[in-house]
């Protein structure tokens, strides 16, 4: 009986969530969006006609606008290579925090999910706990993983299932301001150890004592995750449980602390790297590196305009040489819903704009990010390529990531993982970071003991 009725009460939520989308603002229910796959007819008043009577209606749901703009060049090009099963996009782009929590509703309650839906990788486990009601993709998969950067679909995957396809490889890489290292002496291409960094930085403050030498975040996990990794540690242990009073998380923290206390590090304003704050900071010159992934490249070319021609894209420092120099960070895994109308349909589409080699090809040229499927790293197509990332960057994307491509280290994925991000963002780095005389392994311990999951 309490089954049944919290099931009738999820139901009742995802109606009374689908009525106030009738005639709330987009500012607060996400905004509808009809894709722009349309077919020109010569019609008497020049204006493009409706979509073909026959489409198949796709509901995509998504929190990101720019994945939008992929989406539907895709299925413009899936319409021009299959006219006999055309698709059309009716897509919603709401609030990160509301999206999730809307699907996890419909998906629990059996009523109201989309057809195609984009899933954080950091919300991503809450979908894999239970009855999963997503659709197995093994069948799409499979055929595919000697050509694709395996790890980004097992971050993904349950039991040998895959839920899930990734927009990239989230390569992490250092970002650093060329201008700003010419005027302080420094050859950021010397740089290859953490210790490197560190005395790069001290010269750095001696040269430019108004400026910072790099930018970390209190509020988030970008810049210090792959600090972890390339140690060998991460934010869960290889059983899936938290981890995060490691020796490496301790080693990490600790020499993120000496910077911030020396005024070598400065704590990104608003508290995390995509805060409007932060990017009026950096874009001002005040900054000279960051440590973010590879998809990060186009927040420097929409929101830092000033520094075009300026930033270089370099690997990670390791601790000590021979250590991986870069991690998969982040991620947004594309699944379908089991309440899809249309599963194998929308299976093929999948396939073709995330797994094929064009598909791999329209990520980077519309999103910059680099692409799980590794044989487009090396084609002309991509590295001779012109678009607003080669552009703005001193140098080549992939020649970076071509460099890195057997060193970019997979993290590990469970049910622990959304509360083990949550304790670092909300307290464990603003802790280790702005706490007077903090004793970091002890914090660790203690908020390692309040994580549950």
């Amino acid at each position: 009986m309490k089954r049944m009725k919290l099931l009738s009460v999820l139901v009742a939520m995802v109606f009374i969530a689908a009525s106030l989308a009738a005639c709330g603002s987009p500012a607060q229910t996400g905004s509808p969006t009809q894709s722009s796959n349309q077919t020109q007819s010569p019609g008497s008043d020049g204006k493009q006609s409706t979509t073909a009577p026959n489409a198949v209606d796709i509901e995509f749901w998504t929190f990101q606008d720019l994945h939008v703009e992929f989406y539907e060049k895709m299925a413009e090009k899936w319409n021009q290579e299959h006219p006999d099963r055309p698709i059309h996009l009716v897509t919603t782009v709401y609030p990160f925090d509301d999206m999730h929590n809307k699907l996890l509703i419909a998906l629990q309650s059996g009523v109201g999910a989309p057809d195609l839906v984009d899933i954080e990788i950091g919300k991503y486990a809450n979908f894999l706990k239970g009855d999963i009601q997503l659709v197995p993709l093994n069948d799409i998969v499979e055929p595919e993983l000697d050509n694709i950067v395996k790890a980004r679909v097992e971050i993904y995957s349950k039991d040998g299932t895959y839920y899930g396809i990734c927009f990239h490889v989230g390569a992490a890489v250092m970002y650093y301001n060329t201008e700003l290292c010419e005027q302080a002496g420094i050859d950021w291409k010397n740089i290859k150890t953490w210790d490197d960094f560190y005395k790069a930085g001290q010269a750095f403050k001696a040269a430019m004592p108004d400026k910072y030498w790099v930018s970390v975040e209190s509020g988030d996990i970008w810049h210090m995750w792959p600090m972890l990794t390339s140690q060998g540690g991460d934010m869960l242990k290889a059983d899936g449980t938290p981890d995060i009073n490691s020796p490496q998380m301790i080693k990490t923290l600790e020499f993120n602390r000496k910077m911030i206390d020396e005024g070598i590090a400065v704590i990104a304003p608003g508290n995390y790297h995509h805060a409007e704050e932060f990017y009026a900071l950096m874009n001002s010159g005040a900054i000279a590196s960051i440590s973010m992934p590879m998809w990060y490249m186009d927040r420097f070319t929409d929101h830092m305009p000033d520094l075009a021609h300026k930033m270089a894209i370099a690997p990670l420092p390791v601790w000590e040489a021979g250590q991986p120099r870069s991690a998969g960070m982040g991620g947004t895994g594309t699944s379908i819903t089991k309440q899809c109308k249309n599963i194998e349909l929308v299976k093929e589409f999948l396939a073709f704009a995330k797994l094929s080699r064009e598909g791999n090809i329209e990520i980077w040229n519309t999103l910059g990010f680099d692409p799980i499927r590794t044989e487009v790293w090396s084609l002309p197509e991509m590295t001779n390529s012109v678009n607003k990332f080669t552009e703005y960057y001193v140098n080549s994307p992939f020649e970076v990531l071509n460099s890195i491509k057997n060193e970019i280290v997979a993290i590990h994925n469970s049910e622990a993982l959304p509360a083990t991000l949550d304790a670092m963002k909300n307290s464990v780095l603003t802790r280790a970071y702005t706490e007077k005389n903090v004793d970091i392994p002890a914090m660790l311990q203690e908020e390692q003991s309040n994580i549950q999951y």
